[in-house]
């Protein structure tokens, strides 16, 4: 199996966990998934201190669609994805790998049941 295809599983996967993973774990995968797709994180805005309701740093995946984002939460999830580019310096393969290996991790902490409908991440 490819990279991208045990990527592409690792997505459904994350989908059909039984028990919501921490909020660490949630954040770390929203960074690798962001980093996997390309997303272009210097066009993402920073929220600042007086956001009322920040914006959704991202539509394209169930767990960051799911709540409108306090702006602790929208600050958490751009530190984490700025935190994946530049301290840990991922690139989308190595992000795609770390992502896979974190719900596989997640599989056995939280939970997966393979006939589960999926659900948004957390839920």
């Amino acid at each position: 199996m490819s990279t991208n295809e045990a990527f592409q599983k690792a997505v459904e996967d994350s989908r059909k966990l039984t028990s919501k993973p921490s909020n660490d774990s949630l954040l770390e995968l929203y960074a690798f998934y962001k980093v996997s797709n390309g997303d272009d994180f210097s066009k993402a805005e920073k929220p600042g201190m007086f956001d009322l309701k920040a914006s959704s740093i991202s539509a394209s995946y169930d767990f960051h669609k799911r709540h409108t984002n306090t702006n602790s939460q929208a600050k958490a999830k751009y530190n984490a994805w700025k935190k994946a580019l530049e301290e840990d310096q991922l690139t989308p393969e190595g992000a795609k790998q770390k992502y896979i290996e974190l719900v596989e991790k997640l599989k056995v902490d939280c939970g997966y049941d393979a006939d589960k409908a999926p659900e948004a991440v957390g839920s």
